[in-house]
């Protein structure tokens, strides 16, 4: 059970946000036909948990290996050349998400040290912002998995 959920937990938690994004803009849809007023706090929670999504399809995109890739001279290479392409892209994006992942914790670290607070629910803005160095720490350990899974497939 655990490892069903450890193996899907970015499309359970991705619904679960999605659900909660598509009722809160329901609900300032209806507020404004209804009461012609907006409700303020709609847009910064559906904005700032678009950016979770994104993070988590990027997981799902690395775990499936249906990330973004252009192979046009991939494809024209011969084996050994595929995969060294392989190994270095798989470096750099592991370079790329580490870094990621630092740089986010440095600005999480920094919101809680400032206690900056948003605009509309005043809550402190890192309970946001939490999800860049979590979510790439994840994006990290699905790549690896992806790899290890290429590598003993046998398949560049």
């Amino acid at each position: 059970m655990a490892k069903k959920i450890f193996d899907h937990f970015e499309e359970i938690l991705g619904s679960l946000i999605l659900m909660v994004m598509a009722v809160i803009t329901f609900a300032n849809v209806i507020t404004r036909y209804f009461i012609f007023q907006a409700l303020a706090f709609t847009e910064e929670v559906t904005i700032n948990l678009f950016v979770w999504l994104v993070m988590l399809g990027t997981a799902i995109a690395f775990k499936k290996g249906t990330n973004l890739s252009m192979t046009f001279i991939y494809d024209l290479l011969p084996r050994k050349g595929k995969k060294a392409c392989f190994f270095i892209g798989t470096i750099m994006s592991l370079v790329f998400f580490a870094l990621l992942a630092y740089l986010g914790y440095l600005e999480v670290v920094d919101e809680i040290d400032l206690e900056v607070t948003t605009e509309s629910l005043a809550i402190p803005v890192y309970y946001y912002t939490i999800a860049l160095p979590v979510f790439s720490v994840l994006i990290f350990v699905r790549i690896v998995q992806a790899a290890l899974a290429t590598i003993r497939r046998n398949e560049y």
